[in-house]
């Protein structure tokens, strides 16, 4: 087996799995937006999918979770669904990937591989899902902020919202996911259906040994 598919299946799980890590403290991050006024300098309220924070310049940090689902903005709300769905679909990608890749267990013919390489499409198509549903509501909110930041109908005293590090990791891991499912379904392209090679010589030092064996008694005899 060529050995740029093995370093192409391991750099995918790798990504898949340093992503969903990525993507899952995106998601219960309370700094997706940030807000400071000028009339409170000592303080700074932060905001997430789950809870909004007010920050003191000691450290001290207090949160409040939401009251209901029901009760959030459109935007949360969307961007909380699509944050837990490409969580699941991720943690599920990297579940699939690993089973999938040609070093975890010895193969044992042409049907293995094929299995492996079915395998590890799944897992790269759910990685470039994850990455697409990642990024949607990461995006969708950043706009709405810009939007709602130069907005013209809003007096400049107003203090307005700004991008958190929520935003950054999002952004940071939806490009993991979509990084991470390339190179799966990449080497899934590279992967040909020929036999396992540890396989191949096994079989082929069996009969040899059957043949002495069958000589020595010839011989013998």
């Amino acid at each position: 087996m060529d050995q740029s598919v093995c370093i192409l299946e391991l750099l995918g799980v790798f990504f898949s799995i340093l992503a969903w890590l990525f993507s899952l403290s995106t998601n219960l991050m309370s700094q997706w937006l940030t807000l400071s006024t000028e009339l409170l300098p000592s303080e700074s309220y932060e905001l997430g999918l789950w809870e909004t924070c007010v920050v003191q310049d000691l450290g001290v940090q207090e949160c409040r979770p939401y009251d209901s689902l029901l009760g959030l903005p459109p935007d949360i709300r969307l961007a909380r669904i699509l944050m837990c769905t490409a969580t699941s679909t991720g943690l599920l990608a990297v579940m699939v990937a690993i089973p999938g890749m040609y070093v975890v267990n010895s193969c044992k013919g042409t049907e293995t591989i094929r299995a492996k390489r079915t395998m590890k499409m799944i897992a790269g198509i759910l990685g470039l899902a994850t990455g697409v549903l990642v990024i949607i509501p990461v995006s969708y909110i950043a706009h709405l902020t810009v939007l709602r930041f130069f907005d013209e109908s809003v007096p400049e005293v107003v203090p307005r919202w700004e991008f958190g590090q929520g935003l950054f990791w999002g952004w940071g891991a939806g490009l993991a996911h979509l990084t991470a499912g390339l190179l799966l379904v990449s080497s899934c392209v590279c992967l040909q259906d020929e036999p396992c090679p540890a396989t191949t010589t096994s079989l082929q030092r069996h009969k040899t040994g059957i043949e002495l064996n069958h000589r020595k008694r010839t011989e013998y005899v």
